[in-house]
């Protein structure tokens, strides 16, 4: 989850796209350059131990855009596959 943030601070498209699971994933993310990510809190986590196969991670990130600060709360599903965690698909909060 952490990297994947990273990835949409530094706006790199392409780790985001290698780390979604290949079942959702879309052709292109479409980043918006003007919006400045500017924090990430994680609520709680539900598995995604090496001893697992799924997991989950419930985050609130913050951001800045247009001047105005914003807030996307989620719960990110995320699963193995290939023996890499990718991100699965999202229920938005």
């Amino acid at each position: 989850m952490r990297s994947r943030y990273s990835a949409f601070v530094v706006g790199d498209e392409d780790y985001l796209l290698r780390s979604w699971d290949p079942a959702t994933r879309p052709r292109r993310v479409g980043l918006d350059p003007d919006t400045e990510w500017t924090g990430l809190e994680i609520l709680r986590t539900n598995e995604g131990t090496p001893f697992h196969k799924e997991g989950a991670v419930e985050f609130r990130a913050r951001y800045r855009e247009e001047g105005q600060d914003g807030e996307l709360c989620e719960y990110s599903r995320f699963r193995r596959h290939e023996g890499e965690w990718v991100y699965l698909d999202a229920v938005v909060g």
